[in-house]
């Protein structure tokens, strides 16, 4: 199947050219790239999170493949959902399945299921694919959305994907994105205070850390799920360093600082 782009003229320009001029205004073309192993990427309204998402995505090195990690906002379909055939459509062209590798974690884990209802009307992984195609124009994605669970779930989904991927041989060609906003309508201090401690726990690399925290300090990290996930697999990959590229809030684009939302764009190496 092809599935088709559900948030274009929203979250982002229909029309090709307009997408393009404004990624542009929020990438940064000559930035050095890192071999990224993992990365953490927000998913509101270019507007909003657009600058972040373009400055993380400008310092990762071109893969062959990325696995895309989104929650399921919509609570549609399975409630830990891959998609291991067809493609994906934006406004800048169609992004193919890997159907090899995400067959290979399908075949691995005991928790996901071959599910396209769960992505058709899902934004958080549709809208990181332009950024992605407007520096790789050959790639293909593993689509993956999970609902919120115990941690031993996520655990045994990390190290599906990782197997595969050492299987199928891609590790040097892969990369695992995790597609997160993080706090949701607070004010501007607190958003920050409650985001401080999610995001140190990523640059920790403690998963654990990340999961206690987000429900100690009940923090609306909408992603959390995906981060673990893709923190696991990617230490299990290797990974031994992760470095915040950018963190703003809906707050610095609207002015409005009452009740914001948080983004952040980190790299994992």
């Amino acid at each position: 199947m092809i599935r088709k782009p559900v948030v274009a003229g929203q979250f982002y320009p229909a029309e090709k050219s307009d997408l393009i001029k404004q990624i542009e205004q929020f990438i940064d073309k000559n930035a050095k790239k890192i071999d990224a192993k993992g990365a953490i990427m927000p998913h509101a309204a270019y507007e909003f999170s657009g600058f972040v998402a373009g400055q993380t995505v400008s310092k990762i090195s071109s893969k062959d493949t990325y696995i895309m990690l989104g929650p399921n906002h919509r609570g549609y379909g399975e409630p830990f959902s891959i998609m291991t055939e067809g493609s994906w459509q934006t406004p800048l062209g169609e992004v193919k399945i890997d159907s090899d590798l995400a067959k290979e974690i399908l075949k691995q884990s005991n928790f996901l299921k071959e599910d396209s209802i769960a992505h058709l009307y899902e934004h958080s992984i549709e809208v990181e694919l332009p950024f992605l195609q407007y520096f790789n124009k050959d790639f293909s994605i593993v689509p993956i959305t999970v609902f919120p669970a115990e941690i031993k779930i996520f655990k045994e989904i990390a190290a599906s994907i990782a197997k595969a991927i050492e299987q199928k041989q891609k590790k040097e060609k892969v990369t695992i994105i995790a597609s997160s906003d993080m706090t949701h309508y607070e004010s501007q201090k607190k958003a920050e205070a409650k985001d401080k401690q999610a995001i140190s726990a990523v640059l920790e690399l403690d998963d654990d850390k990340l999961f206690k925290t987000v429900k100690d300090q009940n923090i609306s990290m909408c992603g959390y799920a995906p981060a673990v996930i893709m923190l696991v697999a990617a230490k299990l990959l290797g990974a031994k360093k992760a470095k915040l590229i950018k963190y703003q809030t809906s707050g610095d684009a609207s002015g409005d600082y009452s009740s914001v939302v948080g983004y952040a764009g980190v790299i994992i190496n």
